[in-house]
């Protein structure tokens, strides 16, 4: 069975730093492209960081230019997300998502295989 576990998120302040992880489990992450995506609530899903099944291509949702780094150990099948100077509206259910065209784009129709989420909350 397919899956994408994530984990790292929790209760910070702003301007605190988190990271999250991807861990995939049934299947090698080596040729997936893999997004971190988020969804606030009454807000629409947006891709956060997306990287290539090769890590030499990424891409940033302008919102988190310059605070947050996507990168990943294909070693040990686990992708992350450093999110550094959060902000309250950062605050979201991030998820992970796997697309199996090895494409380090946020378009979320390009991703197969999704995770079930992990809470990011963003408070003083």
């Amino acid at each position: 069975q397919l899956q994408l576990v994530e984990s790292g998120g929790g209760l910070v302040q702003p301007g605190g730093s988190l990271r999250l992880s991807c861990a995939a489990s049934g299947f090698t992450l080596d040729y997936y492209g893999i997004g971190w995506f988020r969804q606030a609530p009454g807000k629409e899903r947006e891709g956060v960081a997306c990287i290539s099944s090769s890590g030499a291509s990424t891409h940033y949702g302008n919102s988190v230019k310059g605070r947050f780094t996507i990168s990943r150990d294909n070693a040990k099948n686990t992708v992350y997300l450093q999110m550094n100077s959060l902000k309250s509206e950062d605050t979201a259910v991030y998820y992970c998502a796997g697309n199996p065209r090895g494409r380090g784009v946020c378009f979320d129709a390009l991703y197969d295989y999704w995770g079930q989420g992990t809470q990011v909350t963003v408070t003083s």
